[in-house]
């Protein structure tokens, strides 16, 4: 069990919904990232991480929202991460 429980939202061309579990699954799996320092991260549902007290929500959102931007997520257009305590 983690110690904190987070919701995550993606925004797209000013369109806010919860983050897939698929994005974030991908983004959880270390050899997709390569960054151990979101190890201690569980997807959980649409939108829902459970995290350690190691990390920190702004870095995971500036990660989280650069790795789905380049990755297309986005469809060309950026993709703004928002995460907040659940």
């Amino acid at each position: 069990m983690y110690a904190r429980k987070l919701k995550v939202e993606i925004i797209i061309g000013g369109e806010r919904r919860s983050c897939p579990l698929e994005w974030l699954d991908g983004f959880a799996m270390r050899n997709f990232t390569g960054s151990a320092e979101f190890d201690d991260m569980l997807p959980t549902g649409e939108g829902r991480l459970e995290v350690g007290f190691l990390i920190e929500p702004d870095r995971l959102a500036e990660a989280l929202s650069a790795w789905l931007t380049k990755r297309g997520k986005g469809s060309g257009q950026p993709v703004q991460v928002e995460i907040h305590p659940a």
